[in-house]
């Protein structure tokens, strides 16, 4: 039966009523944050699908309780792996990149005492293109880099993602916008066409499993100065959005920021950051002294 309903799924045929979708869309949003809209129930019965054929579950019904009583979670966090779009590629949106190495870290390094580190935050990282674009943005443009001890970790609530990101292969396609020189000094070729980055970079970057909105898992992220946080919230509601942005606010020291997606704006959503311009973006920052 569990091959039946998986080809009923495949053929569009409705596998979850609206009652069933809307009861897991909100068991899927208290696990992960992430709001799935009714426009999105295709997408979902697809995914569900796969991991119906996956684990021989008879039927949606079945799944769905295995997913919400399994008490080792692996079920879940593979569900949240199929549910999760990871599409990125080195230095997407890099005026952000300017402003961390032209004004942000100047800035901190200001306030910082000797040997202090900086710290950065990347999340979520999907495949690692960001907090690799972070790091070689640092190394090649920012001329305090030898100066200070900084510390770039990496978080993502895809298990499968991030062993990508610590394994540091990509494509082609993903090193579109890195030029030339880059690519020798950073990355190296194999065999089937791909480019693995180099060992240096792999090693120095903190790669981990965190769901933004388990305080467990967030807590240990303290004293941070800058947080990358581009689009994600659009995937989360109101409620879920304003709970992150206060706990990267809690995450962050004094005088800290935060970067969001081109799409993403703070002022809707909290209005504790100060929000500040630098080259073409806006970048929000948490004030130096909080009263």
């Amino acid at each position: 039966m569990a091959a039946s309903t998986a080809a009923r799924l495949k053929d569009q045929s409705p596998a979850m009523t609206d009652e069933e979708y809307a009861k897991f869309c909100e068991f899927f949003y208290r696990k992960s944050g992430i709001q799935f809209q009714a426009g999105k129930k295709y997408f979902v019965e697809r995914r569900i699908a796969d991991r119906i054929e996956k684990t021989g579950a008879e039927s949606f019904r079945d799944y769905f309780t295995m997913v919400r009583f399994q008490t080792t979670g692996e079920e879940l966090q593979l569900l949240v792996n199929a549910m999760t779009v990871n599409e990125t590629y080195f230095f997407r949106e890099d005026y952000q990149f300017d402003a961390l190495v032209d004004a942000i870290l100047p800035e901190i390094a200001r306030t910082k005492r000797p040997k202090e580190p900086i710290r950065i935050w990347s999340i979520p990282c999907s495949s690692g293109e960001e907090p690799y674009s972070i790091a070689i943005s640092i190394l090649e443009r920012w001329s305090q880099a030898d100066t200070w001890d900084i510390e770039i970790s990496a978080s993502d609530i895809d298990s499968k993602i991030l062993h990508a990101a610590r394994t540091g292969m990509f494509s082609e396609r993903s090193l579109s916008r890195v030029s030339a020189p880059l690519r020798s000094k950073y990355f190296i070729p194999r065999p089937d066409g791909n480019f693995q980055i180099c060992d240096e970079l792999r090693e120095s970057i903190d790669f981990s499993l965190v769901n933004v909105i388990d305080s467990l898992q967030t807590h240990r992220f303290r004293n941070i100065d800058v947080i990358f946080c581009r689009n994600l919230l659009i995937y989360f509601d109101d409620v879920g959005r304003r709970e992150t942005v206060e706990m990267f606010f809690d995450a962050l020291g004094p005088g800290g920021f935060v970067c969001l997606g081109h799409s993403e704006s703070m002022s809707r959503m909290s209005s504790i950051f100060l929000p500040r311009k630098f080259g073409e973006t806006i970048v929000y920052q948490k004030p130096l002294s909080v009263e």
